[in-house]
């Protein structure tokens, strides 16, 4: 399979979530470890000390196993059932550092995690049913889905596009004008977080590669964002193309349309 095929291919979550089940069972056979080896010397200092600790380290290995759980059915249901929006913030701050670990150990390739990990943060956006007016989401661009030799530069004002049709930059600014959408394009992650800043959207769906929507992710929760990959037949941050449908069926998810 070429690369441009492979990118194309939708992000899957089960790559994601059978990490997280591996550390999940790493990280409960580390916690009893951590009781069973002091345990040994616990009764010495009180006959009851081990049973307490033992009952703690059951209470933390439970929560590991039961979030783990939480979080395979809300993405398989994509549904909000518990504490989405606090799940989102484990696997976001502790789980996808443990899991990028995990997957260096295993020899794993980083993007793949990556994309899986979009992927499942994507449906746990998706399953809080959120519902915003078109005026307070913002559409977040790299500058790359431009073509290189373009001499009309839309950073800054994607409306000076002059809908030529020669990048995906046309179906973009039509999608924005069609839903009254804002869309900005940004350079880079700095600049990235100044539109962000300036312009306080209540939900952004952001388009970049692998890296740049996994720490873009990170960055800028609690604020939900929905990643989709852009596609990099030219290589990578050079002419790159994005699927302006799976935009699209993107917004539709979270678009509060007027009646």
């Amino acid at each position: 399979m070429s690369d441009v095929q492979e990118q194309t291919a939708a992000p899957r979550k089960r790559l994601f979530i059978a990490l997280m089940g591996f550390t999940c069972v790493v990280l409960v056979l580390l916690i009893f470890l951590a009781w069973w080896i002091p345990s040994r010397g616990l009764a010495n200092i009180h006959p009851d000390l081990p049973r307490i600790v033992g009952l703690v380290v059951l209470a933390l290995s439970g929560v590991a196993i039961l979030g783990t759980v939480l979080l395979v059915l809300t993405t398989a249901l994509g549904k909000d059932i518990f504490f989405t929006r606090f799940m989102r913030l484990v696997v976001i701050k502790f789980l996808l550092p443990m899991i990028e670990f995990v997957g260096r150990v295993l020899g794993l390739d980083k993007d793949r995690i990556r994309q899986s990990f979009i992927a499942m943060n994507n449906s746990l956006v998706i399953s809080q049913k959120y519902k915003v007016r078109p005026d307070r989401i913002l559409i977040l661009l790299p500058h790359c889905i431009q073509l290189f030799d373009c001499e009309i530069k839309v950073t800054g004002d994607v409306n000076k596009c002059v809908l030529c049709g020669r990048c995906d930059i046309k179906g973009l600014v039509e999608i924005g004008r069609k839903y009254g959408i804002d869309i900005s394009v940004a350079t880079g992650g700095t600049l990235a977080r100044k539109v962000i800043v300036e312009k306080r959207p209540k939900l952004v769906l952001a388009v970049a590669c692998e890296r740049d929507l996994t720490s873009g992710i990170k960055d800028c929760y609690p604020l939900p964002v929905i990643g989709v990959l852009n596609l990099r037949p030219h290589g990578p941050c050079f002419n790159t193309i994005v699927d302006t449908a799976a935009i699209d069926a993107a917004l539709q998810q979270v678009l509060e349309l007027p009646k």
